[in-house]
């Protein structure tokens, strides 16, 4: 397989319409941001893509709000990490009259702060609880989270407001998150991160989600695939294909694990090969 890759900073030279249907037709540009999640199941579909429909596929890594210029703009096909109806509610509203739902890829998901299992244990259960001197010390008034653009960001100031708390948010990558959670795990130190489920730390470390009693962070979410205006036209089967893919969450979070371990194209290989009645599944319903 051919994979081409492109990173956010090429993203910025696209123009709009700069992908005629001609050369839609024969290329597909697939977005995901550098989440563990959309990493996985956007390398995925890319080979399953490459392998059954004989289109080359170029992946386009940025931020999720280019993401959502870039399907509106024609710059980007398809995303296959759209988190709803909480966490990309402001794309959606912004957006959503330009571009394609093209279905739900799987159920499931929640956002929420997240601590090390041993410290939810020690009595930091809830947010609220973040209001109390010795949590507020020990974690020195910080809280781990994620790139600015990201919804579990957005939705992170809101609750900081909302429970009146003295934290500061630290943005960082979803790397550097997920490293501070490493840290402080292997140290036995606490520490709370914004994190989100499908993820392989939950099989890498015990962890807890802290109980959100006001619901700012929000509820279980569905991961949709999205598509530009004209996508249906210009790749019929690959658009069915997006809205016959499913995974159960749970199997999602395997095979995310075993990438962390090993490696996203090991894990997907396997993946492959295990499910390979699933994906036939998919394929022929693509195809019919």
């Amino acid at each position: 397989m051919n994979r081409k890759l492109i990173t956010a900073s090429a993203v910025a030279t696209l123009t709009v319409g700069a992908v005629s249907s001609a050369q839609a037709a024969d290329e597909l540009r697939v977005g995901w941001v550098a989440w563990a999640d959309a990493e996985f199941m956007t390398k995925l579909a890319e080979d399953v893509i490459t392998e059954n429909f004989d289109t080359e596929v170029e992946l386009i890594q940025t931020g999720a709000a280019p993401q959502y210029t870039g399907l509106a703009n024609g710059d980007i096909d398809l995303i296959l990490d759209s988190w709803q109806p909480v966490t990309h509610e402001d794309y959606i509203d912004e957006y959503g009259d330009e571009i394609v739902d093209l279905g739900v890829l799987y159920g499931g998901a929640k956002l929420g702060w997240i601590v090390p299992e041993q410290t939810y244990n020690n009595g930091l259960q809830s947010i609220e609880d973040l209001k109390k001197e010795k949590w507020q010390d020990e974690l020195r008034g910080q809280i781990q989270g994620i790139d600015p653009g990201a919804g579990i960001t957005r939705l992170s100031h809101q609750a900081i407001e909302d429970y009146e708390l003295d934290y500061n948010l630290i943005e960082a990558s979803g790397a550097a998150m997920t490293a501070a959670l490493d840290r402080a795990v292997s140290r036995g130190n606490p520490i709370v991160v914004t994190g989100w489920s499908p993820h392989w730390k939950f099989g890498a470390y015990d962890l807890k989600y802290l109980e959100d009693p006001k619901g700012t962070l929000g509820g279980a979410e569905s991961i949709h695939a999205m598509a530009r205006q004209g996508f249906k036209e210009d790749f019929p089967q690959i658009a069915k294909l997006a809205g016959c893919i499913n995974v159960d969450i749970e199997t999602l979070n395997k095979y995310m694990y075993l990438g962390r371990e090993e490696s996203t194209e090991d894990a997907i290989q396997q993946f492959l090969e295990d499910e390979s009645d699933l994906v036939d599944e998919w394929v022929q319903c693509a195809r019919n």
